[in-house]
């Protein structure tokens, strides 16, 4: 009896107080209540490229367990600078959405500020009309730039990516 007395105790202590009658005022729900529950976001960059924008949103898994090596990816292999990848990250910008603005900044000879820029203009509308007044809309040399870059990308985080047949041909010497 002591022993579930002390551990009720411990339980009550480990509950803030204001956790506890916030608990304790919150409203029941009824049967003629419905529960709101929102689905869950579904993120696409809508590059018109259906290749791409898979491995995009896999690359915003990927930077949401190493944020540090999908910045220095940016950094090292995109030219993007470190204080604005940072920047943009902590303002909330999808990771899948700084790589492909820096890869096509790359791509372009363009700064990857420059190409956020036109993104901003628009972000809700996804890149597919960004890219294409760019000159980088899908099947062009730009973006076809930017899908072998993003292979090397997941080739250095050590990241299985399949690849489609246009990209078999560009690595032949690769399975998948």
């Amino acid at each position: 009896m002591t022993v579930v007395r002390s551990v009720a105790i411990v339980l009550l202590l480990a509950v803030p107080v204001g956790a506890a009658s916030a608990q304790a005022q919150a409203p029941q729900a009824d049967a003629t209540t419905p529960e709101v529950t929102a689905p869950p976001a579904v993120w696409s960059a809508d590059t018109g490229d259906v290749w791409l924008d898979t491995w995009l949103a896999d690359t915003n898994t990927y930077a949401a367990r190493y944020r540090g090596a999908f910045v220095d990816e940016l950094v090292r292999y995109q030219g993007a600078p470190r204080s604005f990848v940072v920047e943009l990250l902590d303002a909330g910008a999808r990771p899948a959405d700084v790589y492909l603005a820096c890869a096509t900044a790359q791509a372009l000879g363009r700064t990857c500020r420059e190409i956020v820029g036109q993104w901003r203009l628009d972000p809700a509308g996804g890149w597919r009309e960004v890219l294409a007044g760019l000159g980088a809309d899908a099947g062009s040399e730009p973006l076809t730039r930017v899908r072998r870059g993003l292979v090397s990308s997941f080739d250095r985080w050590a990241r299985p990516i399949r690849l489609d047949a246009a990209l078999r041909r560009a690595f032949p010497d690769r399975e998948g």
